[in-house]
């Protein structure tokens, strides 16, 4: 039986990592006369796309738009079908509902979290135009597969990397050499944040094209530098567009951000490592599996209970490490339960592998600024609350 002991102070579920250094490009950002989209922005786009390997980038307000983006770049409208996942959050099926196709969900593979290739192929129908893979928690989706049934029935994929960002498929980044697109969340949970922003990555010249025009409502190119000294007060309006550009004050973030990748990235993976080497001890907790294919970035650490060997459910769980002073968060609530959805005629029940995963999940903290005490302290609070609650 451990002997555990409370601490006093609250371990935050998360906590961005930011320096002296993102600090002072900020202020020197302002300090510029330059916030809104501008040099720093175009220097991020391109540093990103070289840190991928990618053709382009294209900046944009949150990894939603890029979603958005991605998929009117390919006229995905009325009439066609998307299919994607319910583990996701709800932006993954929102941006297909706003380009007015209908959303398809695909049940997920238990054993990873991400959608189920087979899955997929059960869903096809002459109606479906692309797919959007969410490369769940760091996990990358089975990307072989998932381009096999693209090719086979001419689908456009439209990968959501929200989590994937330095995750890798067979050695390969998530971003480079794609057939279509990925977008990314620099959210301020996310391996690099800048409080909000996303970027959208293709290697086609096609879609950085039209969405370089969409982000920037609609406006034909270098519109953005129309007030500095040598632009032109004259633009046009292409087609109508969105409001989706980011602005130089995020840039700036991301830039150090970007720099620190590797940093930031050795410390999630220790940390990952510890969690998954002891609570693989634990017989009512099942750590996260990771398939040989995949070199996972750890945006998130997502714990499974074993319902069958406890007295209690997740939900009473996540109380017992909140009282323990161990913030968490779940990940997610299946897309298909929530009431905008259901009003479209989903329910509870339609994939079951989702619910089950949903039911039993719990993410824990991971990130860069954790101690290696805070990082035993949630070890411990999990396995004092596994003593005291096992059958």
């Amino acid at each position: 039986m451990s002997q555990f002991i409370k601490r006093e102070n609250f371990i935050p579920y998360n906590l961005p990592d930011i320096t002296q250094a993102e600090i002072d490009e900020v202020v020197d950002t302002l300090r510029s006369g330059w916030i809104a989209k501008g040099p720093r922005t175009l220097k991020f786009e391109k540093e990103f796309a070289e840190y991928l390997g990618a053709k382009h980038a294209i900046a944009v307000n949150s990894c939603t738009a890029a979603l958005h983006v991605s998929l009117l770049t390919q006229n995905i409208g009325p009439g066609d079908e998307v299919i994607t996942t319910p583990m996701t959050f709800a932006s993954t099926a929102s941006t297909i509902l706003h380009c007015g196709a209908k959303p398809v969900f695909a049940d997920i593979d238990y054993r990873t979290g991400c959608i189920d290739p087979e899955e997929i192929a059960k869903k096809i129908t002459p109606h479906t135009k692309a797919i959007v893979p969410v490369h769940y928690s760091g996990q990358v989706c089975d990307l072989d597969r998932i381009y096999e049934l693209a090719d086979e029935h001419n689908l456009y994929v439209s990968e959501d990397a929200a989590h994937a960002l330095w995750s890798r498929y067979k050695g390969r980044l998530i971003g480079n050499k794609l057939r279509g697109a990925a977008s990314y969340s620099f959210y301020a949970t996310k391996n690099l944040a800048t409080g909000d922003g996303g970027m959208l990555v293709t290697d086609r010249d096609d879609i950085a094209e039209r969405a370089r025009i969409l982000v920037g409502q609609g406006m034909s190119h270098n519109a953005w530098n129309r007030y500095a000294k040598g632009g032109s007060w004259k633009y046009d309006i292409v087609e109508p567009g969105y409001k989706y550009n980011m602005f130089d004050i995020q840039a700036a973030l991301g830039l150090v951000q970007l720099s620190r990748m590797e940093e930031m990235q050795t410390r999630r993976l220790a940390i990952a490592a510890r969690y998954q080497e002891e609570f693989g001890k634990i017989d009512a907790v099942e750590p996260p599996f990771v398939p040989e294919f995949t070199t996972h970035c750890w945006h998130l650490y997502v714990l499974r209970i074993v319902p069958e060997l406890l007295t209690i459910d997740r939900d009473q769980f996540i109380v017992e490490l909140n009282e323990r002073n161990v913030g968490t968060s779940v990940h997610f609530i299946p897309t298909h339960t929530m009431t905008a959805y259901q009003k479209l005629g989903w329910k509870e029940g339609d994939f079951p592998m989702a619910e089950k995963h949903f039911n039993r999940i719990i993410s824990l903290p991971l990130y860069p600024t954790m101690t290696d005490e805070q990082v035993q302290y949630v070890i411990d609070a999990v396995r004092d609350i596994v003593e005291k609650y096992h059958k």
